[in-house]
């Protein structure tokens, strides 16, 4: 058995490496388990010229296709989207495309708002200081001034808008909506020790430059330094609990395959939306017969994905291409409630650069429009490196009916139960989906495109995991307080996008990290009183 730890945290992605970075601090014996390894950005796609082709495959976003020894299968037969994640150090920050939207104030207040879903617990004044606190350790490059969204005032200047950038935004302009660069956490000046972007490729899925701010590069070296100890290759199985009901630690399956037990005084789970409800379900006893945390009978539902509707089209001049990071602008022009549409809450636009000529060639091709032939090298001439896309990022509410499950015949490497996804877009989301395709069809004829294409939804475009251990203050409809602690284990914490209780129509990561600090600041406040 290894010796005892103050704090034992579950994942090294963005919540995990956040947190371990903020209790440092303390002095505490830190402990995090992550069952990846860390990565090499020599071995990245982005070095070598079959980057496109390694991006279908031992670097696709989706476990089911990458099957990587660190990744966990997932079942996603009754899903339209599917799962996207990554196990590593560094998390979903090393596949990320780097786009660093906020949460807005609305978000937290839906129900009081619109009648819908539920508040959350805290307000985004609580989390302010944490997310200006996060946009400077993960280098934040953007535009202060924005109507659309709260203050903040990133560190570093914004993206160029390249060509793509300026086709858009004049076209915005012409509709007369709102439009912005949008935030990256691409470096765009030499930044803590992170040189500046020089355009390597896309951001996707991996930056072997090192402009893309990835947790394994930003907060994981100072929290290392700090005295946080690190583990990869283990695996946790399962959290124990005692006679008391407390966390005693957990059981895992080291880079050997043998079992192995850490005790802790207090565990934190950061295994994402489908991880850490997985990890929770699994973790069963007499005292806790449907999973832990799960008096509730919450865990693992209401998950919510951001269903994508996306739009492209073609103009007549060589834009960027995949020669920057993909997305430059947003626009909240349909953010917030309007009442004289037949959906409630909003969407952010945003707005992409191309993609490379594999990824054309093989898309173009399923759309019908790359026929073989004659013609075939003349059309493809007419669409590779001319295509110009926008994305509506839809909120999801949360419905319990979507949920994820172990499942009981598909296992992981080591033997574990897999998850299952149970989804389905609800009506809300579907009416919010066609309302942006409309408006995007609109934006692509004043950018002067043609032959427009629909992707809705993006199928492999589940990328951000919410809402399945979510958080409240009545402990019979949530399963984590309003400082991230599960009402029924004293010494079990939840830090990552789990605890949403809505999704907002934002990426998320931003508003998880600043989570992940508000939890572990809170933690710090009540050391002397954590377990009452």
């Amino acid at each position: 058995m290894n010796d005892p730890v103050d704090v034992l945290i579950i994942g090294a992605g963005a919540s995990g490496a956040a947190m371990a970075w903020s209790l440092a601090e303390t002095k505490m014996r830190i402990v995090c388990l992550e069952q990846g390894d860390w990565m090499k950005p020599s071995e990245y796609p982005a070095t070598g010229r079959d980057w496109e082709a390694r991006a279908l495959g031992d670097y696709s976003p989706s476990p089911n296709v990458r099957g990587r020894a660190e990744d966990y299968p997932i079942n996603e037969d009754n899903s339209p989207i599917k799962v996207v994640n990554f196990n590593g150090v560094g998390g979903g920050t090393v596949f990320y495309t780097a786009h660093w939207p906020r949460m807005h104030p609305s978000d937290f207040r839906v129900r009081s708002l619109d009648g819908v879903a539920d508040d959350w617990p805290i307000r985004y004044a609580d989390l302010e200081p944490f997310f200006t606190e996060n946009d400077k350790m993960m280098g934040v490059s953007g535009l202060a001034g924005d109507p659309g969204v709260p203050e903040r005032n990133p560190p570093m200047p914004p993206l160029g808008l390249g060509k793509s950038g300026t086709r858009f935004g004049k076209a915005m302009n012409k509709l007369g909506w709102h439009w912005w660069p949008s935030d990256t956490t691409v470096a765009t000046t030499d930044y803590e020790g992170r040189a500046k972007c020089i355009n390597l490729g896309h951001c996707t899925p991996a930056c072997a430059q090192g402009a893309k701010a990835s947790t394994d590069i930003t907060y994981w070296p100072i929290a290392r330094r700090a005295g946080v100890e690190l583990r990869t290759h283990c695996r946790v199985k399962e959290i124990l609990t005692n006679d008391q009901g407390m966390a005693s630690g957990v059981v895992y399956f080291d880079k050997d395959g043998v079992e192995q037990f850490q005790p802790a005084e207090v565990v934190v789970l950061a295994c994402n939306g489908i991880g850490t409800p997985r990890l929770l379900l699994n973790s069963k006893s007499e005292r806790f017969p449907d999973g832990l945390a799960n008096s509730s009978r919450l865990v693992g539902k209401n998950l919510m994905f951001h269903p994508y509707a996306q739009v492209y089209g073609y103009v007549d001049e060589a834009l960027d291409a995949n020669r920057a990071p993909p997305t430059c602008l947003w626009s909240k022009e349909f953010y917030e409630t309007d009442p004289a549409r037949d959906f409630v809450r909003g969407y952010t636009i945003q707005f992409n650069r191309g993609t490379g000529p594999v990824t054309e060639a093989i898309t173009s091709a399923a759309k019908g429009m790359l026929p073989w032939g004659t013609d075939h090298h003349a059309q493809f001439r007419r669409l590779n490196g001319r295509r110009i896309a926008l994305s509506a990022i839809c909120e999801d509410l949360p419905e319990a009916h979507n949920r994820v499950t172990l499942d009981p015949v598909l296992k992981d490497s080591h033997g574990i139960p897999a998850p299952r996804i149970d989804y389905t877009i609800g009506e809300n989301s579907a009416r919010m989906m066609a309302h942006g395709i409309a408006r995007a069809k609109e934006v692509l004829a004043a950018a002067g495109a043609t032959d427009i294409c629909t992707n809705s939804p993006i199928v492999y475009g589940g990328w951000h995991l919410l809402g399945t251990a979510r958080m409240g203050n009545d402990p019979a409809r949530s399963v984590v307080n309003s400082w991230g602690r599960t009402h029924d284990v004293k010494n079990l914490f939840i830090i990552d996008g789990s605890l949403f209780v809505t999704s907002g129509g934002v990426n998320p990561t931003s508003t998880i990290q600043a989570l992940a600090l508000y939890i572990a600041d809170q933690m710090k406040q009540r050391l002397a009183t954590l377990f009452d």
